[in-house]
């Protein structure tokens, strides 16, 4: 997963587990992800990109969170409620916890979705909708990259730290230019986890 936000520095949710407020006050922010390998009952999902949006008033843990789900136009049916119920937080597991924390979902919409990684950096475009180009820090040992490890953060305990050169989200009534802000790459391994 890629995902970019509206902080000037490194989300400090990650680190606050959601209890810390956005360095703006509040989130604004987007993801890509690309399904290597995954099935939903028995639906495929392999190959399968997606993306959020999410807007949040503040503090992460307290909800009321706006939401978007964007799913490839080239996902069958059964992969698009499969993903639906996955990502509205109806299925238990790791994103149960949007089912609780999203106060308005602006629904599914299928358009063509393209995540590329070259190099280190990840280009997600989300159609009409926006997108970017995210590249991790370099630390100290230029060949390894800034990563927040062991960490209990809900969507993954390893966090690479990263920075949009692009990014824009244009869509219900959003406008956001989201460049050189924070970033953050996480592998996803949620398995059936309940």
């Amino acid at each position: 997963m890629t995902l970019s936000c509206n902080c000037t520095v490194f989300c400090p949710c990650v680190l606050s587990l959601g209890e810390h407020p956005p360095t703006e006050g509040r989130c604004q922010t987007w993801a890509g992800v690309r399904i290597d390998e995954g099935q939903f009952d028995n639906v495929d999902l392999s190959g399968i990109n997606l993306g959020l949006m999410m807007d949040l008033p503040g503090i992460m843990a307290r909800g009321n969170w706006t939401a978007a789900l964007f799913i490839d136009d080239k996902a069958p049916i059964q992969a698009v409620k499969g993903l639906t119920r996955i990502f509205t937080g109806r299925v238990g597991g790791t994103t149960h916890l949007l089912s609780i924390l999203v106060g308005q979902f602006l629904g599914v919409h299928q358009v063509p979705i393209r995540y590329e990684t070259q190099g280190n950096t990840r280009i997600v475009s989300l159609d009409k909708y926006g997108g970017g180009a995210v590249t991790p820090v370099r630390g100290k040992d230029k060949d390894g990259l800034v990563a927040i490890q062991n960490s209990e953060y809900w969507i993954g305990p390893e966090v690479i730290v990263a920075k949009s050169d692009k990014s824009r989200f244009r869509g219900f009534g959003r406008n956001w230019n989201l460049a050189g802000r924070s970033a953050e790459i996480v592998k996803l391994d949620w398995g059936n986890q309940k």
